[in-house]
């Protein structure tokens, strides 16, 4: 009778395992801590615009000259897509004068002062460049002189950020080195940023592909929107804080003729990812077409399930069902209500159905 031979055990050293083990785990790591989570802006920034008013050809003067005293600003500005602008009727605008206009009496003050400080500040009151320090509204109506092309920027004027003395470079930079520093800064900690934060991209990187943000959203919209930040703080929330949805998916800052500057009407902004709730519908609850999905739900954060305004579903039910079979605020009888607890056990399709008037299962 033959005997089956057992197979060969391998036997590996134990420094080649706890490599092998290291690489694999190397590997791993860094798959996730190299992953691009957030790519382009979603809404990518306005590509028309229109021509400035120009000035005599000989008041402009060649970016490069700019460099030898804002070196930092220049080098950052070089890598957008403002440094790439050429008017084919007005080729002598180009670079820095772009925005801050007419440049070369500024530079040949500079020059000409040659380090001498008493010198600059005569040239500068002088020969004034608009460096945006003037009021918001002077700020916003020299990015609109180009940008009021855009359907995403031609409302701006009539946003309640204009209203509010919010300008556009109040939120954008078009040099890094302007970006607003707060290493004080401190958010509301909460446990769902230990599981759930993305990686986040380097911060010039993210500056170049997401509309020249001096901040990453959502902490630049909260520097100014803490109510809300502390709405997002709660346990059940849109993951915003952790990178997964960004403020302009919903909103759009520049203006929109919707409630909250909603980048769609009504409740169409929420169906955009919740599809299974858009319908048609034979039946429809007519709660979501007049006041929208916010009658029942509240998008940034709440403590109830499912976002819910109320924390017992059949209360939130019972503040618009109330008088039903005789009797104030109860909508069954003493033996049908209770028995079931909550209206969704029974009336499961309160986004709409299309078989029963009732939503009925």
């Amino acid at each position: 009778m033959m005997r089956m031979r057992a197979p060969a055990i391998l036997k590996f050293p134990a420094k080649a395992v706890v490599g092998v083990v290291f690489l694999a785990s190397f590997t791993m790591l860094s798959g996730v801590g190299f992953a691009q989570t957030q790519p382009e802006a979603k809404h990518g920034p306005s590509v028309a615009w229109r021509e400035p008013d120009a000035g005599k050809p000989g008041d402009y003067v060649d970016p490069q000259r700019c460099e030898s005293c804002h070196k930092a600003e220049y080098l950052e500005f070089e890598k957008t897509a403002h440094a790439s602008i050429k008017f084919p009727d007005k080729p002598y605008i180009t670079g820095c004068d772009i925005c801050h206009g007419p440049g070369k009496a500024h530079t040949d003050a500079m020059e000409a002062a040659d380090g001498d400080d008493q010198k600059i500040l005569a040239g500068l009151k002088q020969f004034p460049i608009f460096a945006f320090r003037g009021n918001p509204k002077q700020n916003a109506e020299l990015c609109l002189t180009c940008h009021i092309t855009s359907k995403d920027q031609q409302d701006f004027a009539h946003t309640l950020h204009a209203l509010n003395g919010i300008s556009c470079n109040q939120c954008h930079s078009t040099h890094l080195v302007d970006a607003a520093e707060n290493p004080g800064k401190v958010g509301l900690p909460y446990a769902q940023m230990a599981f759930f934060t993305v990686p986040q991209l380097p911060q010039e990187m993210r500056w170049l592909h997401n509309n020249l943000l001096k901040e990453p959203e959502p902490d630049l919209c909260f520097g100014c929107h803490r109510t809300i930040q502390a709405q997002f703080a709660l346990p059940v929330h849109h993951r915003v804080p952790e990178g997964l949805i960004k403020c302009t998916d919903c909103h759009n800052p520049h203006g929109t003729n919707n409630l909250a500057n909603l980048v769609k009407t009504n409740w169409e902004t929420c169906v955009n990812c919740h599809v299974e709730k858009r319908g048609p519908y034979l039946f429809e609850h007519p709660a979501s077409r007049v006041e929208g999905c916010v009658a029942c739900h509240n998008p940034h954060g709440t403590v109830s399930r499912m976002l819910l305004v109320r924390r017992e579903g059949r209360l939130l039910c019972l503040q618009c069902h109330t008088g039903f079979h005789g009797q104030a605020g109860v909508p069954h009888g003493r033996l049908g209500f209770q028995t079931s607890g909550e209206c969704t056990r029974c009336h499961v399709r309160i986004h709409g159905s299309n078989f029963d008037p009732n939503f009925l299962r």
